[in-house]
């Protein structure tokens, strides 16, 4: 098991690795492209109106590139976020199928007593009701 989950990391961890280098290969090419482009776009700008309309010109692209890569990097972000959610909602609904702790389980079923356990499980269950409905309501802004 130790050794699945050493190579799942570095499985991971080359693959992270080669996306990286992929993405700063393709944001220096995108850089110099639009660094030329801009050059260009600032040479034209600056021979038919003048040297002010032609930094304005230059700015506007360099603007409308970053608002780009702004929105792709918050919508990587908001994929990334729902990806552990549901990530972490998957592992919660295996263990509660894990064998491992059904036997754990049973085993304090067992050492308990099944009719000392339930008044505990109750309250438990009580607490666990109030902690949800009080996190549930915090949410909600006071009415004035």
């Amino acid at each position: 098991m130790l050794q699945r989950l050493i190579e799942d990391l570095k499985d991971s961890t080359g693959h992270t690795v080669r996306m990286t280098s992929l993405a700063v290969v393709a944001a220096v090419g995108l850089f110099i492209t639009t660094s030329f482009l801009c050059a260009a776009a600032f040479v034209f700008v600056l021979q038919r109106y003048g040297l002010v309309p032609a930094c304005l010109t230059g700015a506007a692209i360099f603007f409308v590139v970053t608002l780009i890569a702004a929105t792709s990097y918050m919508v990587r972000k908001r994929q990334t976020q729902a990806r552990v959610a549901a990530a972490a909602r998957t592992a919660a609904q295996s263990a509660f199928a894990d064998p491992m702790l059904m036997a754990a389980g049973l085993q304090v079923v067992r050492a308990i007593g099944a009719k000392r356990l339930l008044p505990i499980l109750a309250i438990g269950g009580i607490a666990l009701g109030l902690l949800a409905s009080r996190q549930t309501t915090g949410d909600q802004t006071p009415a004035e």
